[in-house]
């Protein structure tokens, strides 16, 4: 009996090493950072299809980040093609330890391309991010590093997750540091644009983007402070949780 438990717990790991990892985040599936940001269905998507925006995080877990999911809406609602996906991570500066006397918030120490102070950087092709339904909602388009910034609302409905699902030179992060999460898409089609979703889950300072230096991220009706939903997930430990549960029950054999 305990013999062939022990086959069976074995042939068990090999099928599930060998299976795809779950793509889509779900709530159960936890997260290493402070808390999830999710998806407001009614808030905005700021344009990463011409620069680069980024959120700041606090990390609750020492190890590599594997796995990133954020949220996307497609401007009016025109689904395109996504070509890439850049994504980086940077080191903080505090509020107030900016030189400048008139950032007296937080920002990253370097932006996303050629900073040699960009602590983390990978771009992904098709094939190596997957997208999943989101929800509905009355959303917003802000485009905001234009001169002036554009908006528009109510501008689509449809929003979507997208899922980084294995990363093979993760970034390895500290418990208790804070970071910053930059994304930019490229765009097959010139005529449709992609923007990452807001949260109402609000935490430390605003959302930044660069234009004439650092800027904070604010919604352009209200005044108020937007961040950025996304979630950074834990290593997987459905395996292990299996590997465990089946010496629990060969012992019990015995």
């Amino acid at each position: 009996m305990a013999k062939h438990l022990l086959t069976f717990v074995l042939t068990l790991g090999v099928v599930f090493a060998a299976a795809p990892a779950h793509a889509d985040w779900v709530p159960s599936d936890g997260h290493k950072m402070h808390f999830p940001q999710l998806p407001d269905p009614n808030g905005w998507d700021v344009d990463v299809t011409t620069d680069t925006v980024y959120d700041d995080f606090l990390c609750s877990e020492t190890g590599p980040i594997e796995d990133i999911h954020f949220w996307a809406s497609w401007m009016q609602d025109l689904v395109g093609q996504i070509s890439w996906i850049d994504v980086s991570l940077h080191g903080d500066v505090p509020a107030g330890a900016d030189p400048d006397p008139l950032i007296t918030y937080s920002h990253p120490d370097s932006v996303m391309y050629s900073d040699p102070n960009t602590l983390w950087s990978q771009r992904f092709l098709p094939g190596q991010f997957i997208l999943a339904p989101g929800g509905i909602g009355d959303q917003g388009w802000l485009a905001p590093s234009f001169n002036p910034p554009q908006w528009n609302r109510p501008d689509h409905q449809e929003f979507f997750q997208i899922n980084i699902p294995q990363i093979d030179n993760p970034f390895i992060q500290q418990k208790d540091t804070v970071y910053w999460l930059g994304i930019h898409i490229g765009v097959e089609n010139a005529s449709t644009m992609i923007g990452w979703k807001t949260t109402l889950d609000h935490w430390n300072d605003d959302a930044t983007y660069v234009y004439s230096g650092w800027q904070e991220l604010i919604d352009p009706l209200s005044g108020e402070s937007l961040d950025m939903a996304f979630v950074i997930t834990p290593e997987p430990t459905s395996l292990a949780l299996l590997a465990l549960g089946g010496v629990m029950m060969l012992r019990r054999t015995r």
